[in-house]
């Protein structure tokens, strides 16, 4: 009689788990609290001037800046109220939205087309181009007042918006064409050979299928463009005599006297001239964190 022992079934155990190893890249919990922290702290930084400016807008006198503490037992809309009311707020709203949209409009449009020319085009001096433009915005605005002054003059611009807009123009033109140089160099080029292909004009390539692609570039020139027509003060205080023509930023300076100065109405001018700014941001910036890190991805 024989007997037989049953072979052992069944699988080995499974070793103990180790420490678990971070991938490259990945942050542990220290350095993902040490960013979050700091993150934190630049935000708040960031955002305390435009807190305290709103603050101050709500003291009734041009003196609670000195002692804002006080402003608290006091807050009052009273400021926008004389600003909209007993100011050329609404003459300064159309001034500065003329020269900020046709900066824009008018800015952008040259600068997509020195950027795309010279992105895909190889003619004489292409590259000297842009490093003339680049030059341009070393020269101080202080240097450049006087002469432009007796340039418009001659054409007699003087006190128009056109002044305004072109002068602004040789201000955002340069870094806008950089900007879009760089994120036309992102798009292939087989994307104007397969227009050309199918019978398109270099300008039917460049408005119908290039322009489309760079929508986020496109957004963040806009938003240049227009942030720098809203903020220019030493052009538009020279070229600009009727007060009904004043920009927000030149309109500002009227609260400012040389023995006096109304900061309680110059803060809520300020709140009020942020908010055209923050709209137009509001439209454009789905495209701005794009457009911003993809036109440093080459060229």
């Amino acid at each position: 009689m024989s007997t037989t022992t049953p072979e052992k079934t069944g699988t080995a155990p499974a070793p103990a788990p180790g420490p678990r190893r971070r991938r490259r890249g990945e942050r542990g919990p220290l350095g993902a609290a040490l960013l979050h922290t700091g993150l934190t702290i630049a935000s708040l930084i960031a955002l305390a001037p435009v807190v305290w400016l709103i603050f101050l807008s709500l003291g009734p006198d041009k003196d609670d800046y000195l002692h804002p503490g006080k402003i608290l037992g006091k807050v009052t809309f009273s400021n926008y109220s004389f600003v909209l009311e007993h100011t050329a707020f609404f003459d300064w709203f159309k001034s500065t939205m003329i020269v900020a949209l046709g900066t824009t409009l008018i800015g952008v449009f040259v600068a997509a087309t020195t950027g795309y020319a010279v992105s895909r085009m190889r003619f004489p001096g292409y590259k000297s181009l842009m490093w003339v433009l680049l030059l341009t915005q070393a020269f101080p605005i202080a240097i450049l007042i006087v002469p432009m002054y007796e340039i418009f003059s001659e054409l007699g611009l003087i006190d128009t918006y056109w002044a305004l807009i072109v002068i602004n123009c040789t201000t955002a033109v340069p870094y806008s064409a950089w900007l879009l140089k760089g994120y036309f160099d992102t798009i292939p080029f087989e994307i104007d050979e397969a227009g050309r292909v199918d019978g398109l004009s270099p300008f039917g390539t460049f408005f119908r299928l290039i322009l489309p692609l760079a929508r986020p570039g496109l957004a963040v020139a806009a938003f240049y463009n227009f942030i720098t027509a809203v903020g220019e003060v030493a052009f538009a205080t020279t070229f600009m005599l009727d007060d009904s023509k004043y920009t927000f930023a030149v309109g500002l300076q009227t609260f400012v006297s040389e023995h006096d100065a109304q900061w309680n109405y110059m803060a809520a001018t300020a709140v009020l001239v942020a908010i055209p700014v923050s709209a137009f941001f509001y439209l454009v910036q789905k495209n701005l964190v794009t457009g911003l890190t993809a036109g440093g991805t080459k060229g």
